[in-house]
């Protein structure tokens, strides 16, 4: 009995994931596309129905309807110019590399953009199984219905919006981050050999390409709530999330900074000297304890939906920004006085404080508000733009009228 609750886990699990979707939705959208072909085309195997299905289906709705279309047409020229070959010679090594270039030189120029390499491929599948000019329709009217059904089945049925596995990610970039913070934080009161210093730079530059990751997630979720007719905010949960990303990309950079600092005061130090007396070294792990914990706290806020417990959230994040501040003016008076004894680390000092004020006022919620009024108003900017030119073509299509004949 218990695996059951198990078994029903691990199938949604595999629902959240898009490689799982996009592989079962591209193969039933191909098999339909082929059921569909055979009743339609004269052809015993159309199999270019399924083929054009396959290139059009994609993760999701926005993808597919933006994408489809340069698709199709690479497709639609690739079929045309295979037979048009096939009608004058058949298939040999020459001839395959004839229309290998011709379809690589007519995708240039019907602006397909990345699908170029598709116009020659489906002039090849195409040469390989057509040997006859009359069957030319046949093959057009496979890649007609494979484009087709490739759309509607996304248009019908809906890809999943991409958003929860985005939020999971943004989320453990920050948790990530805390945990490099509280390992810098541990190390404070202590000889530090510059080996490890280097060793947590390093880590803090790994942090880099967890950025890369979250930002391909959040692109992936952001095509998922475009045209999709199940969410009605879709705009406001882009802008969320992506302002929130890039608030968190600074933070990462900045704590990279700061790890560098770490690294050089490290290198100024004594083998047996610790890097900060015993009651900074505490105030100061504090104080990065407290900025780990408003970094997780401004993800999950950002990735939580407004009817949720988004205010929770917003609270929480409030009151640890305000102890992460206390514990800074305290901890700028110790490094005050600590710069009296070291004054050649006076730098250093004063560049730490202003790595951790500048993560601090990047996560500050009016900074936060300010940043998303702004990225409205700039889409709504766009968005008013669009309308305007699409305004100006629809008058310019209504007052043209054909110039009559003269009798």
């Amino acid at each position: 009995m218990p695996r059951f609750p198990a078994r029903a886990a691990s199938l949604l699990r595999y629902r959240k994931d898009p490689v799982v979707m996009w592989t079962v939705r591209a193969t039933a959208a191909a098999v339909l596309s082929y059921a569909v072909a055979v009743r339609l085309s004269s052809e015993p195997a159309p199999l270019t129905a399924p083929l054009t299905a396959l290139l059009v289906v994609q993760v999701t709705l926005y993808a597919t309807l933006t994408t489809g279309v340069r698709r199709v047409i690479s497709v639609v020229a690739g079929v045309l110019i295979a037979v048009g070959f096939s009608a004058v010679v058949g298939l040999s090594w020459w001839s395959l590399g004839l229309i290998i270039l011709a379809a690589l030189t007519v995708g240039q120029f019907i602006r397909v953009g990345e699908f170029v390499n598709e116009v020659a491929i489906s002039a090849m599948l195409v040469l390989g199984v057509t040997q006859l000019a009359s069957q030319a329709w046949d093959r057009v009217l496979e890649t007609l219905i494979g484009a087709g059904v490739g759309l509607l089945f996304n248009v019908v049925l809906a890809p999943p919006v991409w958003v929860d596995p985005a939020a999971e990610s943004i989320v453990g970039l920050a948790r990530r981050t805390r945990n490099l913070l509280l390992g810098l934080g541990e190390e404070l009161d202590g000889p530090v050999p510059v080996e490890r210093a280097a060793g947590r730079l390093y880590e803090a530059r790994r942090l880099d390409q967890a950025v890369t990751d979250v930002d391909a997630a959040l692109r992936q979720a952001e095509d998922s709530l475009r045209l999709n007719p199940r969410i009605s905010e879709g705009l406001l949960a882009r802008l969320v999330l992506r302002t929130g990303l890039d608030t968190l990309e600074i933070c990462v950079v900045v704590v990279r900074v700061l790890a560098r600092s770490m690294t050089d005061l490290a290198k100024r130090r004594n083998e047996d000297e610790p890097l900060f007396p015993a009651d900074t070294a505490q105030a100061l792990q504090e104080l990065l304890e407290d900025v780990g914990a408003a970094m997780v706290s401004y993800a999950v806020l950002v990735t939580t939906p407004v009817s949720d417990n988004a205010e929770q959230a917003e609270n929480r994040l409030a009151a640890e920004l305000s102890a992460a501040w206390d514990h800074r003016e305290t901890v700028a008076d110790m490094l005050l006085r600590g710069v009296q004894q070291h004054p050649y680390a006076w730098q250093l000092h004063g560049s730490l404080l202003a790595e951790i004020d500048r993560i601090l006022d990047e996560m500050d919620l009016e900074h936060r508000t300010r940043r998303l009024m702004e990225e409205l108003d700039r889409a709504a900017a766009a968005r008013h733009e669009r309308s305007a030119r699409l305004a100006g073509f629809r008058r310019l299509v209504r007052g043209w009228r054909p110039a009559r004949r003269e009798g």
